[in-house]
């Protein structure tokens, strides 16, 4: 094959088959070593002082043979200041039924983690209420429904926050209340006077109360032609 060169000649070189094989050789681009994905800390773990204080509370279950008894204890914040408050540190739960030993044990040392972390630490209480026993849930004293072991433990979770006022106690305001009491004195009234003709027992709430789907307790009752409930004030007719 004939090659015109219509420019001026400068140089030369000349080209071996080496050379023409590492020419058709494709460039494969080297990889860039994968960085390591950056870890970002919301706060320092809290250590553990010498002495904590803490609360011991007792819940049985129809769901276990012997009672557990729960253990939550707290540190002071910055202690002598304005600012003083408790929050959780730990929580331990001891019974001698051995039969759920292995994940109450696993479900603690998670939760004492995060109550070490620091931050908000109530949305606990939502995640353990929102556990359902597969077998159906119970009844407890009071009629409120618990619809597993676990969600039981919120409950003290709950109530040990409300005690050290990292949560509010939920329920109506004064004027709801004062007419939640007026209602259930009528009502109770009413039934006791009913009872005592039948020679039956009173309770705390009507023996045909209904479950009110917000504070999950047997007290909603019809009353002025309206579902309300006389536990929290709940009521179908707003």
């Amino acid at each position: 094959m004939t090659i015109k060169i219509e420019k001026k000649i400068t140089g030369y070189n000349v080209m071996t088959e080496e050379d023409k094989a590492k020419a058709e050789t494709p460039v494969v681009a080297t990889p860039e070593p994968a960085k390591s994905a950056e870890i970002f800390m919301m706060g320092e773990p809290l250590s553990r002082p010498e002495k904590l204080v803490g609360n011991t509370y007792k819940i049985k279950t129809p769901v276990t043979e012997h009672a557990l008894y729960i253990t939550i204890n707290d540190i002071i914040m910055n202690e002598g200041t304005p600012q003083e408050h408790r929050r959780p540190f730990e929580i331990f739960i001891n019974s001698k039924n051995m039969e759920h030993f292995q994940w109450i044990v696993a479900l603690t040392r998670v939760m004492s983690a995060v109550f070490r972390k620091g931050g908000d630490i109530t949305f606990l209480v939502e995640e353990l209420h929102s556990v359902f026993d597969p077998r159906g849930g119970y009844f407890k004293r009071g009629g409120k429904y618990i619809p597993s072991l676990v969600a039981e433990i919120g409950e003290v979770v709950e109530q040990h926050l409300q005690e050290i006022g990292m949560l509010k106690k939920p329920g109506p305001d004064e004027h709801q209340k004062k007419l939640i009491d007026e209602k259930r004195a009528e009502y109770l009234e009413r039934q006791n006077q009913e009872s005592a003709a039948e020679g039956e027992e009173s309770s705390a709430f009507p023996a045909g109360a209904q479950l009110c789907n917000k504070c999950q307790t047997k007290a909603a009752i019809i009353m002025d032609g309206c579902l309300t409930c006389l536990n929290c004030g709940e009521s179908k007719c707003g």
